[in-house]
């Protein structure tokens, strides 16, 4: 099935409903405004392969855009509506967007780039307009509401974390698949999570993301009401759970740990009785965190392990989970393999680099080094997400490490070397790490470790002063939030930096 089909079925069915304002959308509005777009990009051009960057907040034509892309057979790049212009001039160029689509609210990062993004050649603004922009609603508004004659399946394609300090673009191939083809996740979702009609699925992430994406689309294949939350917060999350009957939802670990400092009362107040599926991933949930859901929600909180790149879908359900703590589940996509530094494949209970044999293909966009680096070193066609883990004498996969040192920050992942690069060029800085370390509540805070070109700089006025260059320049989520000094850091004569030394310091 697809939007249109079940736009004739159940016309007047919510499709959406954002949870702070409770406006409805329909299947028939949320169908027709994805036709109309359908039909702008192809006048406009646009054809199968082409491409389509949105950054936007949770909106309500977020899931509408989306869903034009999809049926007209195009790559489409969701953005993060956290970045600076730096980031996302680099995005929209190198994934070669032709349309850019944003919003008021971020008009002002939106304008920045106009003039450095000469790829594309049609900007749209929801809710307004402004300089260089044209109006979204008056120009879909000049299009017919039906499907465009030649619908055929498009693609996402993602910004996933390196270790150069540059997101990469992970571009899977595009099928142009008659409209309405199941994909991989669409079989997972149905064997696993078996969403119907009635069924109700809260996305409480940004929707820029790939799971929430996904799976709000996914969902609404199944004929399925999505309901969006404008922003995180852990005690609306429960009351939209109660107030609009929810059976499926989706989280990482952060906002499990939210909810659990809820007050006792404040948690016993909302009834919760409809939830059978509380899907979780993006980070390690802590063991403690995930007997207390369990021990609160009963045992309907699904794991899994996946990358934006899909050569992977690891799973566990509560019981399973329960019996072996701290697993992400077993592979239901993917043959795991857990191999040494030169490739040779470990036994059960050894740690090794995972690699994955049997799921789909994928390339970083413009990078064959990366790309090159996610492959098997003996050629076997085994590809990697960089993590470090083993699997027990029953195939059950546990996670010990990350391989590219990336920080994941409330289940984002966060590329140190972007801040690195940044502080390293700064004249009172001789040398820079940046780090996760601990943090209770968002699993990992990020921290900066620096040599001062002066060691008399070193204190709480150099520190301010360094945060602050680095949030002129990046997302504040990707910035030190606090500063260690040292007189010298780890380094191997050759210059390598010993990273693990120094996060070894903060884990112990």
């Amino acid at each position: 099935m697809h939007l249109g089909q079940i736009a004739a079925l159940t016309p007047d069915k919510p499709a959406v409903i954002m949870a702070g304002s409770g406006e409805v959308i329909t299947f028939r509005e949320l169908d027709e405004e994805s036709n109309r777009l359908a039909q702008l990009l192809r006048a406009e051009g646009l054809r199968p392969g082409d491409h389509v960057a949105f950054m936007l907040e949770n909106h309500r034509s977020f899931l509408a855009i989306a869903w034009a892309a999809q049926r007209s057979g195009l790559y489409y790049t969701a953005i993060s509506s956290r970045l600076q212009p730096d980031e996302l001039a680099y995005i929209i160029g190198n994934c070669g967007a032709r349309v850019f689509i944003s919003s008021t609210r971020l008009e002002e990062v939106a304008v920045a780039v106009a003039d450095r993004t000469p790829g594309v050649k049609l900007r749209l603004m929801l809710d307004g307009t402004a300089p260089g922009f044209e109006s979204y609603e008056a120009r879909i508004a000049a299009y017919p509401p039906t499907p465009i004659e030649d619908e055929c399946e498009g693609v996402d394609m993602l910004y996933s974390s390196g270790t150069t300090g540059r997101p990469k673009g992970v571009k899977p191939a595009l099928s142009q698949a008659p409209m309405g083809t199941p994909g991989v996740l669409y079989q997972l979702v149905s064997f696993l999570f078996q969403p119907d009609e009635a069924s109700v699925y809260l996305s409480p992430a940004p929707l820029y993301h790939a799971a929430p994406l996904r799976y709000c689309l996914t969902f609404h294949r199944f004929g399925s009401t999505v309901v969006v939350m404008e922003r995180f917060d852990p005690e609306e999350a429960l009351r939209a759970i109660e107030r609009y009957r929810v059976t499926h939802s989706q989280w990482v670990p952060t906002m499990f740990i939210r909810m659990l400092k809820l007050p006792d009362e404040t948690r016993a107040a909302h009834d919760l009785s409809s939830l059978r599926y509380a899907v979780h991933a993006a980070a390690p949930c802590p063991v403690e965190v995930k007997e207390r859901m369990i021990s609160w929600w009963g045992p309907v909180l699904h794991e899994y392990y996946a990358g934006t790149e899909g050569n992977c879908f690891v799973y566990a359900d509560s019981p399973a989970w329960l019996a072996h703590p701290g697993t992400v589940g077993r592979p239901l996509v993917g043959e795991i393999h857990v191999c040494d530094e030169e490739g040779n494949e470990l036994p059960p209970g050894r740690t090794g680099t995972l690699y994955f044999a049997g799921g789909p293909e994928f390339i970083y966009h413009d990078d064959p080094d990366k790309t090159a680096s996610s492959r098997d070193p003996l050629g076997r066609g085994w590809t990697t997400l960089g993590d470090v883990g083993y699997v027990d004498e029953e195939g059950f996969l546990y996670l010990t490490d990350r391989l590219s040192y990336m920080i994941i920050s409330g289940g984002v992942n966060i590329y140190p070397q972007e801040a690195e690069n940044l502080l390293a060029v700064h004249p009172k800085v001789a040398d820079v790490a940046v780090i996760g370390v601990p943090d209770a509540e968002m699993g990992e805070a990020v921290k900066a470790v620096v040599q001062p070109t002066t060691p008399e700089d070193a204190g709480p006025e150099l520190e301010r002063e360094l945060i602050e260059h680095c949030r002129e320049h990046l997302a504040h989520y990707k910035c030190p939030r606090s500063i260690d000094f040292r007189a010298e850091l780890p380094r191997h004569p050759t210059g390598k930096l010993y990273k693990r030394l120094l996060k070894d310091e903060y884990w112990k």
